[in-house]
């Protein structure tokens, strides 16, 4: 047990010294990483520690083993992180107020961007608009939290800045957690809420959306 808790430790010393290794060099995907064996010597450890670690880095789409061609530095696979994300249980010892604040933080945050490209695509104005309507014809708890998330999940999309796709599960864990909540809630009032934070994105109105946005997330606050 405690041999394969050490080997787990130096898998992760070895693959952050891989990443920072990247980082460094400037090194961007598809460019080749040297060899096993030459890594195993630069970090000072076994080929098979260097593999385990590199493993790990390849689940995740930071590097790739390819025959023939070795390592390179793969494309990080967004939906990978997130999945790991929502699974990991650290996501799920966060404290309420804390997961308050993330999407505070993390929705808030991207509403300029949101914006701006529903000025040049009204199709993102459209999607988020076509899933409040279908909250509106909700009748059951699970419906409605699926579609609350899909609305959330949408905004953060809608900002095209994909690195924040690996956050949006932070939705799912939020509302797992904040089920009694939910049911507490008076959905109409949400339903509303949506619609003027979207209506006043479509106009370019980004503090009023930021404002409504906020007061529609910590709502959750005051039901705790």
């Amino acid at each position: 047990m405690v041999e394969t808790i050490e080997r787990s430790k130096l898998r992760d010393v070895v693959a952050d010294r891989l990443k920072t290794f990247i980082m460094e060099g400037g090194l961007k995907s598809g460019d080749r990483l040297p060899t096993e064996t030459d890594l195993a010597a630069m970090f000072g450890v076994s080929r098979l520690s260097l593999r385990e670690a590199t493993k790990s880095l390849e689940f995740l789409g930071i590097v790739q083993a390819r025959p023939g061609r070795g390592l390179t530095v793969g494309s990080v696979n967004m939906q990978r992180v997130t999945e790991y994300l929502g699974f990991h249980p650290a996501m799920h010892d966060v404290s309420p107020e804390e997961l308050i604040d993330t999407r505070v933080l993390i929705e808030t945050g991207v509403l300029p961007h949101v914006a701006r490209r529903m000025k040049q695509n009204t199709q993102l104005y459209d999607r988020l608009n076509a899933i409040n309507a279908e909250l509106r014809q909700a009748r059951s708890l699970v419906r409605w939290v699926e579609l609350d998330i899909a609305f959330h999940r949408e905004l953060i999309c809608a900002s095209g800045l994909s690195p924040l796709m690996a956050f949006t599960d932070v939705l799912s864990v939020f509302f797992k957690r904040f089920r009694e909540s939910v049911k507490k809630a008076e959905w109409s009032d949400g339903i509303e809420s949506h619609q003027r934070i979207i209506d006043a994105l479509k106009l370019g109105r980004v503090r009023e959306a930021d404002q409504e946005l906020r007061t529609h997330i910590e709502s959750h606050r005051e039901r705790l």
